[in-house]
């Protein structure tokens, strides 16, 4: 997956889902990696629409109260 060093960390899981993940042959570090970074991920997404909604917000309220500023050159 990657070169960077790992550490090892203590992880709790429901016992049925370890039982499952076992039988299955999951790798269990490898799987967990790979959700805390889709949840970093996600988490940094959500941070960053935070503190750019204004921003975001800014051009979508100009269309609201003038129309598209090209509008008037549209054929259709």
């Amino acid at each position: 997956m990657n070169s960077q060093s790992r550490k090892p960390t203590n992880l709790s899981l429901d016992t049925a889902l370890l039982t499952e993940a076992k039988a299955l042959k999951v790798n269990l570090s490898r799987a967990a990696e790979e959700g805390v970074r889709t949840a970093v991920a996600t988490a940094g997404a959500a941070q960053w629409q935070a503190a750019n909604a204004a921003a975001l917000k800014s051009p979508n309220s100009y269309v609201e109260r003038h129309g598209l500023p090209l509008d008037r050159f549209r054929p259709f």
